[in-house]
């Protein structure tokens, strides 16, 4: 167990020692479109026959795609292979990516590209304004929105207190009408009535 560690990390320390033998200038790019840039790669090791290739990928840690010459990208190094160059022209946006120099399968640190498109300031302003006008209005008609709402809350809760409100006073005899005998509210009794000093028959 203890030699296949020590194995192990002696295959790892080999590794990195040979991906340090390339390195990679600059490593990073940043460009607008239509602009003619070169990446330099350099390998401290000097050796015929060897074979340079460079490859692009989306990130660091993406598959990498092997790169063939065209008429906007271009390769060159030098007889021993201790220089080599990758040549843009007419930088595009689909050109961003991460770019690496191989040197007989060995890669090196690689060198990001970033092509953006240049930004109109006049429109971006005017987008800018358009958006913030429309969250002012979605504000607004939120607040439109719930004012009605509690307005017809409070509407409808008026409503059904005064369907049951209590009456202030008890009108029972109202719609009774007291008949009345001439001018006076009462009948006129003296006609029963007896003369003073009469004994009332029950005494």
């Amino acid at each position: 167990m203890r030699w296949t560690l020590a194995g192990f990390c002696g295959f790892v320390l080999i590794s990195i020692s040979v991906a340090l033998q390339i390195h990679q200038k600059p490593r990073f790019y940043g460009l607008r479109p239509r602009r003619n840039v070169a990446i330099y790669c350099k390998s401290s090791n000097q050796a015929l026959h060897s074979v340079v290739e460079w490859h692009k990928a989306d990130r660091y840690d993406t598959d990498k795609k092997k790169i063939e010459h065209n008429e906007r990208i271009l390769f060159k190094s030098q007889e021993m292979i201790q220089h080599a160059f990758l040549y843009f022209s007419e930088l595009k946006v689909e050109d961003s990516g991460v770019y690496f120099c191989s040197i007989n399968g060995t890669y090196g640190p690689g060198t990001e590209v970033q092509v953006v498109r240049p930004i109109d300031v006049t429109n971006a302003q005017y987008r800018t304004q358009m958006k913030d006008g429309l969250i002012v209005l979605q504000g607004l008609l939120l607040a439109v929105c719930i004012g009605a709402y509690l307005l017809r809350k409070q509407n409808l809760a008026k409503d059904s207190d005064s369907l049951y409100e209590e009456p202030e006073a008890d009108h029972i005899y109202e719609g009774l009408a007291i008949e009345t005998c001439g001018e006076g509210l009462y009948e006129d009794l003296t006609a029963y009535a007896q003369p003073e000093g009469a004994e009332a028959p029950w005494e």
